[in-house]
């Protein structure tokens, strides 16, 4: 039940996502085809089979299709069939060089200004992050080196301001691709003011980019101290058949007393098959269970999972959080130097990927990109309308990749009549489309097989 109920938020998730995101990309070029008198035949929002269309005022047929993986603007064309003699001059192909391009430009344009203000509006609303205070050190790696301790509080990456830990990895990961050395600017509680480098000569960058960041540079975050409450019990895991429900709190385990979410996780895991006894305290009564956690591969090794998961409202974030709200100037401001920062790491991280020094692993497909719109969504309002900022501007950049049948594709095709003076064959076109067919088939493909690699490992 729990898998299902997973299954289905994560695809009401995607399909919300997607919408939104598809219809924000057609809907530039649509705009700006219309401003420059092209007449636009056909609106849709997805692929295949039409679930719905309306003929609009406009002559348009607007219409939602069965697959959720996309959209296109259909405009009128002469390349496409006959055009009658009156509305020739509103046809794509009699347009200019320079307002066909603007027309193409337009999807991946609308893209980035939606990141924009949806980053806008993630800073004037305000939304809690996770302090940038170091909790572990591990002895050796990077973070180390750098000088910091436990309890330092990093305030800048490469002299930029980094409140929280989502901006230091941002920062970091910016400047990683570009450079072997990251200035940092931490406050120790000690010392004050202190500044160092992350020396990152022979750190593999798949580590950076991947969930084992701060592995990889040698620091665990500051975490806030959580109760060893339970939130829920999946179904016939070793949990429901030991009788745990949801809002029982952990006290003791084998007569050891249990006072953390993490400490009670480590105890589980070092106990695969092994019986032992476990109190919960349960409304005014302290209840004795009789748990057996299951054994599962992880990492090369076997731990214990009993499944059970933490209610996450008997967490205690004490001064670990912070809320960052900003003016709407300055909110302005940060959205607009957020997307470009964000598209800065992404043009780096492909460019990375083509020249084979980063693992085309970091590829996601569409059940990956499901699994995060449903954490996001879970998460809140803000954490959302962050998700499809990020997306946004992923969308907007695979678009401008000069590979025919994309945007950028077709910018290409338009630049090289530029240079020609002149249209090119249709020979030319014909195979340059079914290069990029190929090609876009291949990474969509390859971005599948990452995502079931990742599902099922």
């Amino acid at each position: 039940m729990g898998f299902s109920m997973d299954l289905v938020g994560a695809i009401a998730a995607f399909v919300i996502a997607v919408g939104i995101l598809v219809a924000v990309h057609e809907y530039g070029h649509f705009w700006v085809a219309r401003r420059l008198g092209v007449r636009v035949l056909r609106f849709s929002i997805g692929f295949g089979r039409s679930i719905w269309t309306r003929v609009g005022a406009d002559g348009t047929e607007y219409a939602i299709g069965i697959l959720p993986l996309g959209g296109y603007v259909k405009m009128l064309d002469e390349h496409d069939g006959d055009v009658p003699e009156a509305d020739r001059e509103r046809a794509f192909n009699r347009k200019p060089l320079w307002a066909r391009s603007a027309i193409v430009l337009a999807g991946p344009a609308f893209n980035f200004l939606f990141a924009v203000l949806a980053w806008w509006l993630v800073y004037m609303v305000g939304f809690a992050g996770l302090k940038a205070v170091v909790g572990e050190v591990t002895p050796g790696l990077p973070a180390e080196r750098a000088g910091l301790d436990p309890g330092d509080a990093v305030v800048a990456v490469e002299g930029r301001e980094a409140k929280t830990w989502s901006a230091v990895v941002a920062a970091t990961l910016g400047e990683a691709l570009d450079q072997n050395r990251v200035e940092l600017r931490w406050r120790s509680p000690d010392r004050g003011i202190e500044s160092g480098s992350l020396d990152l000569r022979g750190v593999n960058l798949d580590g950076l980019t991947s969930g084992s960041f701060f592995a990889t540079l040698g620091v665990e975050p500051a975490m806030p101290a959580t109760a060893p409450a339970i939130g829920e019990v999946v179904a016939g895991e070793p949990a429901d058949r030991a009788g745990m429900r949801p809002g029982d709190v952990v006290v003791r385990a084998l007569g050891e007393p249990i006072e953390s979410w993490m400490e009670w996780v480590r105890f589980v895991r070092e106990r695969p098959e092994v019986e032992f006894p476990v109190e919960v305290r349960r409304g005014g009564e302290v209840v004795t269970l009789a748990l057996r956690p299951a054994a599962v591969e992880h990492d090369g090794g076997t731990i214990g999972r009993i499944g059970a998961i933490l209610d996450q409202d008997a967490a205690s974030t004490g001064d670990l959080f912070v809320n960052e709200r900003r003016t709407p100037w300055d909110a302005a401001v940060r959205a607009t130097a957020r997307t470009w920062e964000i598209s800065s790491l992404t043009v780096g991280l492909l460019w990375k990927m083509v020249r084979l020094e980063l693992s085309s692993e970091h590829l996601s497909g569409p059940i990956t990109i499901a699994r995060y719109a449903r954490d996001s969504a879970s998460g809140g309002f803000t954490r959302f309308v962050e998700f499809l900022a990020i997306v946004s501007v992923s969308l907007g950049i695979l678009n401008l990749l000069p590979i025919p049948v994309l945007d950028g594709g077709h910018l290409l095709i338009h630049l090289a009549e530029a240079l020609k003076g002149g249209p090119l064959s249709q020979r030319t076109m014909f195979l340059g489309y079914q290069a990029g067919v190929v090609l876009l088939v291949g990474l969509m493909g390859l971005a599948l097989y990452n995502d079931l690699m990742r599902l099922f490992t």
